[in-house]
């Protein structure tokens, strides 16, 4: 029976060896995590102020987000003690997959607005506002199906009035998720999922 667990250990392990380096980073185990399909990928304690919501403060918000940098440097940036920011999750382009950088408990530095920040949970989209490209179903759909199970975890209603873009943010400069971002498409997949 050892030999049996050394040998499957080695084959995980050589498994993981075959993944390209930019998904190693992150491809982390699910433990840590609030979303039961996402990665954990922890950002720096110095980008992130540390909670007890919902009891601190109510989730009122899902905050849609594109990074303006690809999917590994969202990650690395958020991981960056010097950088001071962060979101709760990163949703990579290609194929979906999601990294929870911060507990939804905490506040991720996210929405330029203290009080959006402790009412929300931010979710950040690998990608550029001016490239659609990036948009792909893959992730809408993942990023969906983490938002609809985000809205029934904290009771908010799957709408525009509860999820919305960064540029909704009062105060905020930002444009995103941008005039490309297709939100009749998107919440329909939040409702559907």
């Amino acid at each position: 029976m050892h030999r049996r667990r050394i040998l499957q250990g080695a084959a995980v392990a050589a498994t993981g060896a075959l993944l390209p380096a930019s998904v190693r980073a992150v491809a982390a185990s699910t433990a840590g995590t609030d979303y039961a399909l996402a990665h954990s990928a922890p950002a720096s304690t110095s980008n992130y102020t540390v909670s007890n919501r919902p009891s601190a403060y109510p989730v009122d918000f899902v905050v849609i987000h594109v990074a303006q940098e690809t999917f590994t440097d969202t990650v690395n940036i958020f991981k960056n003690p010097a950088k001071q920011v962060s979101a709760h999750y990163v949703v990579r382009s290609g194929d979906g997959y999601v990294a929870q950088c911060v507990r939804e408990k905490d506040v991720a530095w996210h929405a330029g607005n203290w009080d959006y920040n402790t009412r929300s949970i931010g979710i950040e989209h690998e990608g550029w506002v001016d490239q659609p490209s990036f948009f792909t179903h893959a992730m809408y759909e993942q990023s969906a199906r983490l938002t609809a199970d985000i809205c029934d975890r904290h009771g908010l209603p799957k709408d525009r009035a509860h999820i919305i873009g960064h540029h909704e943010v009062p105060g905020s400069d930002h444009t995103d998720p941008g005039v490309n971002w297709d939100w009749v498409r998107y919440i329909r997949l939040v409702n559907l999922l």
